[in-house]
């Protein structure tokens, strides 16, 4: 049973939400406000959180934050906020995808299940697949990468991308293809979303991100991992 924190300050929409993911199979714990949200964070250990950016204490973005402070947890972010400025903004900030309102629950619903999916750890036992180049030392089988023998920390959705494209090491991989690979397959329009986070791996990995050399872009046409 994946475990889901919810926090929003509307009570009519935090019990709406947990009755409807409760039925459906999740654990659900709710929050009110930005400081219960980051306690409940701590002590629940969430496989996603779904947050609203207008609390009554903290912004949502900085609930993100402090979050991101200590956990890769999948955040997606529930915001009656349609500018798309606030979209990146939250982006930015280390969330992994956001829902405006209002919205479909077969939809809320889809986009957490993948979000959970990006943040599994998948099971050992199979062979170890090892990416060296340069200053880089990206391992696929465990999840890690390093730069300069210092451990790089990414988020659920950062290493996902970058899963995408080393394992297409030296191919052009689609915008289409990157968006339905890691946000999932109601996606595909969303290219905001990949400059976003290319641009955040660059600044993680590449040694001048403006003149990247492994994560390079295809104008128009998608990116493609160099080694």
């Amino acid at each position: 049973m994946s475990r889901v924190l919810v926090v929003d300050d509307e009570p009519g929409l935090r019990r709406a939400l947990s009755i409807n993911l409760t039925a459906r199979g999740w654990d659900v714990t709710v929050a009110a406000d930005g400081g219960s949200a980051l306690e409940a964070a701590a002590s629940t250990h969430p496989d996603v959180v779904l947050l609203d950016l207008g609390l009554p204490d903290l912004d949502g973005l900085e609930v993100i934050a402090g979050i991101r402070g200590w956990s890769r947890v999948p955040i997606i972010v529930l915001t009656a906020r349609t500018a798309a400025a606030d979209a990146v903004d939250a982006l930015d900030a280390g969330a992994d995808d956001y829902v405006t309102k209002p919205f479909a629950m077969d939809v809320l619903l889809a986009r957490l299940r993948a979000a959970v999916r990006r943040g599994e750890v998948p099971g050992g036992g199979g062979a170890e697949e090892v990416v060296d180049v340069d200053d880089l030392h990206i391992d696929l089988a465990r999840r890690t990468v390093t730069r300069d023998g210092a451990p790089v920390k990414l988020t659920p959705t950062e290493w996902h991308l970058l899963q995408v494209l080393v394992g297409n090491a030296g191919r052009l991989v689609t915008q289409t293809q990157l968006l339905k690979e890691v946000w999932g397959p109601a996606y595909g329009r969303e290219t905001n979303y990949l400059r976003v986070y290319v641009g955040q791996l660059r600044r993680k990995l590449e040694k001048v991100p403006g003149s990247p050399v492994h994560l390079i872009t295809e104008p128009g046409m998608g990116y493609r991992f160099e080694v």
